[in-house]
């Protein structure tokens, strides 16, 4: 299958996920689903077979890696497909991250659901916001169980 065949399908590997964990965060097929391990290895399958037959010129760029070697790697259609594979395996997998840590603090879906569609959109910027939120629904927490302990004395 060529490059650009296997680019415009792989998004479909994950993209049932993905409608899943922001459009329906409380339904029990979704908790099931998000409850294993599972969830990426579709997109990493795919991520192996395309690495596998170019292993050593990846491993060569990845392992002492320079502006010119990785460019030339991700400048050509097989090599940005497997760029774009690894993006949609790693970001699925810290939604996964994002969804259990959320539903584990008891965070609205509310406010994790638009947190996930920035990390499909934008991985890193969504997983530093989830960040941000996280910290402040634990400090809150803190606040208020400090707040419980005074009254209780």
């Amino acid at each position: 299958m060529n490059p650009e065949t296997l680019f415009s399908l792989s998004s479909l590997l994950v993209m049932p996920f993905w409608l899943l964990l922001i459009f329906l965060p409380r339904w029990r097929v979704t908790e099931r689903v998000v409850a294993g391990p599972w969830l990426a290895v579709p997109a990493a399958l795919l991520y192996a077979v395309l690495v596998l037959p170019r292993c050593g010129e990846v491993f060569t760029a990845v392992s002492n890696p320079t502006l010119t070697g990785i460019t030339t790697l991700l400048g050509e259609p097989t090599g940005a497909t497997i760029a774009w594979v690894h993006f949609l395996a790693f970001d699925l997998f810290v939604a996964r991250w994002v969804y259990l840590d959320g539903r584990s603090r008891h965070i609205s879906a509310w406010f994790i659901s638009p947190i996930l569609f920035f990390v499909l959109m934008l991985g890193p910027i969504g997983f530093l916001l989830y960040l941000v939120v996280q910290t402040a629904v634990t400090r809150q927490a803190a606040t208020k169980a400090a707040a419980l302990s005074l009254k209780a004395e």
